[in-house]
């Protein structure tokens, strides 16, 4: 298949915008991780029977093995300047939070992202279900209703569609939620119809629905199994995205939700373009197995997929970035910091030399205003 050609960089590449002018910026953060001091901040919102099954039993995901899927060197993959002093998790402070992250860096939206103790990928769906809520209920009460800045996710118990769609229902009408939240390595590819009712809550509730990297699904990050190397499982975070995609466009899902936004986050960008093209050309010649698609895959990618920054391409030639972030579309790209985690992308330095003022501003605030709830 014949490829365009490249579009011609936006500025001079030797320009970089200032921080000063950076900082002027209502920037608005797509992936922020906050995280409870110590299991016990959840218990207020748990009723008795579940707070007991989580103490007595703990949790039981659909993992294939155990172990800790972050380095040994960077403790729940965290800054080490973002763990309190006074003890708690990276994340879990909100003072630390407001310090180091916000005032710091002039953010006006940030948008959680609950990782760790939530209920997905629990195998047990009613304790999936019950922890979920008391996760959703814990990040409105002691982050969003005490910073105006903060946004929370609706975390849904996405195995359990019915369940998800319930939550989504009884959280949605709070303006203090901003998106609902999934991981990219479910049980099935995200398209399945099991994941649907999901997807009919989303809309039908106008939120986004951000599908992150990382999630329990049991079955090995690979085709073939288990990576031997931390480096093979944080490269495997892309092919996940990929997956996504792929299955919420060829299972018809924007076909039945013409409505719905799906962002893309910590799964890096680059890989975006080729899929589409990919997409495109096993479309022309197998359309007959799909007919349920009205249009071209890349079509549906163009108007329902968004994609976060971080983590941020970083190749040889700063240029080739620039093709790729134009190729994909200036508007379908958003501003992520990944706070508090150590490879956390500083929107002061975070976008190559080149990237013009314009572009800047779009991808640090007026395409998060047109996906997510915001004032």
């Amino acid at each position: 298949m014949m490829l365009d050609a490249p579009p011609a960089p936006d500025a001079d590449l030797d320009h970089r915008p200032a921080q000063d002018g950076a900082a002027c910026l209502a920037i608005i953060d797509g992936d922020v991780h906050p995280a409870p001091g110590a299991l016990a901040d959840l218990k207020p919102y748990m009723s008795a029977r579940w707070w007991e099954h989580l103490t007595t039993y703990g949790t039981r995901r659909r993992h294939g093995m155990s172990f800790e899927p972050y380095p040994k060197s960077a403790p729940r993959a965290c800054r080490r300047d973002a763990w309190p002093e006074g003890g708690g998790a990276p994340g879990s402070n909100l003072d630390l939070i407001r310090s180091q992250y916000l005032d710091h860096y002039g953010i006006a939206f940030g948008i959680l992202g609950p990782l760790g103790i939530t209920g997905q990928s629990e195998i047990n769906l009613d304790f999936a279900a019950a922890l979920a809520s008391a996760v959703n209920d814990w990040q409105r009460e002691v982050f969003t209703r005490r910073e105006p800045r903060l946004r929370s996710a609706i975390v849904v118990p996405y195995e359990d569609g019915a369940a998800s769609a319930k939550e989504i229902d009884r959280c949605a009408p709070d303006p203090a939620y901003a998106q609902v939240f999934m991981l990219t390595r479910s049980a099935e590819p995200a398209g399945n119809r099991r994941y649907w009712p999901i997807y009919e809550a989303a809309e039908r509730n106008g939120l986004p629905v951000a599908l992150h990297v990382f999630g329990a699904s049991g079955h090995p990050y690979t085709g073939t199994g288990w990576p031997s190397y931390y480096v093979e499982e944080g490269a495997g975070h892309s092919t996940s995205c990929q997956t996504v995609v792929t299955s919420l466009v060829i299972e018809g899902v924007f076909e039945r939700f013409p409505k719905l936004k799906v962002v893309i986050v910590e799964g890096g960008f680059a890989w975006l373009a080729p899929l589409s093209w990919r997409l495109d050309k096993l479309y022309e010649r197998m359309r007959g197995e799909v007919p349920h698609l009205k249009r071209r895959p890349s079509e549906y990618i163009r108007e329902h997929i968004w994609v976060t920054t971080q983590p941020m391409e970083e190749p040889e030639d700063r240029r080739h970035v620039l093709d790729m972030m134009a190729w994909i579309g200036w508007d379908r790209l958003l501003f992520a910091s990944d706070y508090p985690h150590w490879d956390f992308d500083d929107p002061f330095r975070a976008f190559p030399a080149g990237l013009a003022t314009d572009r800047t501003q779009q991808i640090l605030t007026t395409n998060a205003k047109a996906v997510y709830r915001l004032p």
